[in-house]
Order: C-alpha cells, then sequence, then structure tokens
C-alpha cells in the first residue's frame, strides 16, 4: 500500500466525508473537485443507489446473497447493513485488494444476528478467483445478487470488463440479478472528460469511463428492470427527491432470466 499516490478507495473516502484517507488523497480530491465539482454528488448519488438496489433485491426480489465486489472503505448503509435489515439471515460476502478496505472491512463490517458476512481478498479481473473464495460463504446453487458499483470502470479493456460479468453471471442460477453503476462523459460534460484524464495523472488504479452502448454490453443477456440504464441518481428515486438532477454516473439492474 503506497501512502504515497491516492488511492480510489481513499478520496472516494474523502468524498463521503470520511475520515480514512491521506494528506494525497484529500488533495487529489480537492483537485478533481476543482476541476469536476460535480464529483462529490455522484459518490452520494452512487452510496445512495447502493442502498435502494440492495432494499429492492432483499426485499421484493427475495435475494439473501450478496457478492459485493470493489467494496470501498466502509461508510453507512454498506451492503449486508441494508440487505440484513430486511433478512437477518442474509449472507454477503465483501471482495476487495486494497489492504486497507479488507482491514476496515474486516473490522467494522460485523454481521448482524444470523446472517453472515465474509471477505475476499481478489481482484475484480480475476473472477474464478473471486468466485472460488466466495463459494466458501454463498450458495451458488441459489440465486446471487452481483454488486458492481463503480468497478467495471478499473477493468480498461471493455471485452474483458465484458467478460468478467459474463464468467461471475456464468457461476449463477436464474434469478440471479446484477447491479452496476459506471461513470460516463455522456451526463458529464467536458470537465468531466479532464478530470479523467487528471486522475489517471495523478491516482491509482487508473479508469475510463463508458458510453451507455458500451455499458450495455455488461447487461447483455438480463432482463433489466425500470427505469433500464439511467443516471444512477434517477434509479427509483427516493419519495423525498423525486427528481434528482442526473449525475455522471450510469446504473441499473438486471435478472438472469
Amino acid at each position: 500500500m503506497d501512502v504515497n499516490v491516492a488511492h480510489n478507495a481513499r478520496v472516494w473516502d474523502y468524498w463521503l466525508g470520511g475520515r480514512e484517507n491521506y494528506e494525497v488523497d484529500r488533495r487529489v480530491g480537492d483537485e478533481i473537485i476543482g476541476m469536476f465539482p460535480g464529483i462529490v454528488q455522484i459518490a452520494r448519488d452512487d452510496r445512495q443507489f447502493l442502498a435502494r438496489a440492495v432494499t429492492h433485491l432483499a426485499g421484493e426480489a427475495g435475494v439473501t446473497q450478496f457478492l459485493d465486489i470493489g467494496t470501498g472503505l466502509p461508510t453507512a448503509n454498506n451492503t449486508h447493513e441494508v440487505a440484513q435489515r430486511l433478512v437477518p439471515g442474509a449472507r454477503v460476502v465483501y471482495v476487495d485488494n486494497d489492504p486497507l478496505v479488507l482491514a476496515h472491512a474486516r473490522a467494522l463490517l460485523v454481521s448482524g444476528a444470523g446472517g453472515i458476512t465474509d471477505y475476499v481478498d481478489a481482484d475484480a479481473h480475476d473472477p474464478d478467483a473471486i468466485l472460488h473464495a466466495a463459494a466458501k460463504t454463498l450458495d451458488f446453487g441459489r440465486p446471487v445478487a452481483i454488486m458492481l458499483l463503480g468497478i467495471l470502470n478499473f477493468i480498461l479493456d471493455t471485452a474483458r470488463a465484458e467478460d468478467v460479468v459474463r464468467r461471475l453471471l456464468d457461476a449463477v442460477p436464474a434469478g440471479s440479478y446484477v447491479a452496476l453503476t459506471h461513470p460516463t462523459h455522456e451526463l458529464g460534460g467536458a470537465a468531466n472528460v479532464e478530470a479523467i484524464r487528471h486522475w489517471n495523472r495523478k491516482a491509482t488504479p487508473p479508469l475510463t469511463c463508458r458510453g451507455r452502448a458500451e455499458i450495455s454490453r455488461f447487461l447483455r443477456g438480463l432482463d433489466v428492470l425500470e427505469p433500464g440504464l439511467v443516471s444512477c441518481s434517477r434509479w427509483r428515486p427516493a419519495p423525498d427527491r423525486p427528481h434528482p438532477p442526473e449525475v455522471a454516473q450510469y446504473g441499473a439492474v438486471g435478472r438472469k432470466p
């Protein structure tokens, strides 16, 4: 873990108001904010999307198992907390390859009574390793919700990212789900383009934005839930925020038929 280079999980934590970040993360985070002020709202809307998606999946959809890849640093309304409020016996496996994230996950993401929460040290580029480790906790004979929030953008080659999603989906039965968010230039304007370039020069890991057509490839073969692939702020928004502004982050949930 190089604390002299800004890291995505820590910068994201800074944008969300957390304290598990270093001076270099705050400096680069502030530089990005100066270029693209909307990034803070994207971070918040992405987190709120997670809560709404998991609420639907654990509630109306009846999913009791979650594979959360690219966990990020713990904050409010983590996947297991939202799921286990609705289904106390829900099983959740968090996956990340950052030692700081995993240390905090093990310390803070503690399962509720009756449920199970586990942690896997693996890279999103290696779905086979993820599935092998997660099988110790999850029953892949029953539906699983695969959470891919802000993670496929770190797999720079679109064909490889699509292959990762396919391999994950091949391992789960019909009735399983994929929930994803992904940054885009289509909703962000020119400032977002330069902000991503700056990020890739100053921070790690590098990331890429994709458009609707490319992101739709990750949902191929799935029944995409309404309202489809939209700005994540507008995916089934909360009643107290019925018409939120668009943010430069797509979100969607799809069901494996």
